[in-house]
């Protein structure tokens, strides 16, 4: 099969090069996807440079997310069959021709949907699902303030939340982006660069929920944002991982501090989340109100260019390869 390997394990965009390898089949409890378009994802930059290995077991080429059609069911699977049009949140493995996956960790394409928005979905759905809904438990009539909100991640949230009826803050860098923000749902959408965030925020009346990508920057204005028992959630630490908490601040107003990561979680709990969205976010996606947009997509021999592009910021939505 074609893939996508890193030259000499780590490296720049340009270490990313197209190579070949055995086709892989599904065992017990797998299914086989022939692979017609992967997500692309800011984990994936951060294993190519070094930084974010592959779990135990998985595959160590780069690729959380794939939609395409079932080629191949392996011994147990019981709901899926060939030629089933599938996307699925994976280990690794997304940047090939064919991906192997546990078969509980798929989800149906809707029937009016192609596979690049397909492919847009699982870690993004799965990530603001876990962490805004459960770990955040956002709630019909609360706010969310989402930071980077015109990523993959960022964008989904902001149409998630929406769906599920509550507020949406939105902050980002530069007047375009907060535009954008704002077209795509934002209730209140701040440019990071001019804006004065925590008196607008406050203007708002504050939020219920912080989704937070960026980390240490942005910690004091996350404990000014939050409202009494809000829920603050950490998924990345793009401005760094140490940060300076007022620990008297999260006392008066019973703040809640947690964070989490999807990639490592046990199969099992990773079904469980799957079942979770379907019964709860994928009726959404099915209706449309959740679509987050594909900006551009890339040939899978591309892949070195569309992580320039991640890279170099400045998208709204998702990048996606095809194959």
């Amino acid at each position: 099969m074609r893939t996508v390997e890193i030259t000499g394990g780590s490296g720049p965009a340009g270490a990313l090069v197209p190579s070949e390898r055995p086709d892989p089949a599904a065992g017990p409890g797998q299914i086989r996807i022939r692979v017609r378009a992967a997500g692309i994802n800011r984990p994936d930059i951060l294993q190519r440079l070094g930084r974010y290995p592959a779990p135990p077991g998985a595959s160590d080429i780069l690729g959380l997310e794939v939609a395409g059609e079932v080629d191949q069911v392996g011994a147990g699977v019981a709901r899926w069959t060939v030629g089933d049009r599938v996307c699925a949140l994976l280990g690794g493995g997304g940047y090939a021709e064919y991906a192997v996956v546990d078969a509980r960790h798929a989800l149906p394409v809707p029937a009016d949907m192609d596979f690049l928005q397909a492919a847009a979905l699982p870690e993004t759905v799965c990530t603001v699902f876990a962490n805004v809904f459960e770990a955040g438990a956002l709630k019909p009539g609360e706010t969310l303030l989402v930071h980077g909100a015109t990523s993959g991640i960022g964008v989904t949230a902001i149409q998630m939340a929406k769906a599920a009826g509550a507020r949406a803050i939105a902050t980002s860098r530069g007047a375009d982006k907060a535009g954008a923000a704002r077209r795509l749902g934002a209730d209140l959408s701040l440019d990071a660069s001019a804006d004065d965030m925590e008196a607008a925020i406050a203007a708002f009346g504050g939020a219920d929920v912080v989704l937070d990508m960026v980390g240490a920057d942005y910690a004091a204005l996350n404990q000014a944002a939050l409202r009494p028992f809000g829920r603050w959630v950490v998924i990345a630490t793009q401005s760094g991982a140490l940060a300076q908490i007022d620990l008297a601040r999260l006392m008066m107003k019973r703040i809640v501090l947690t964070g989490s990561t999807l990639r490592a979680r046990p199969a099992d709990e990773k079904a469980r989340l799957i079942a979770a969205v379907e019964a709860t976010a994928w009726p959404c996606v099915i209706s449309g109100a959740v679509r987050p947009p594909v900006e551009a997509a890339w040939p899978l021999e591309q892949a070195s260019a569309a992580h320039l592009r991640l890279e170099a910021g400045g998208h709204v939505g998702k990048l996606v390869l095809t194959v």
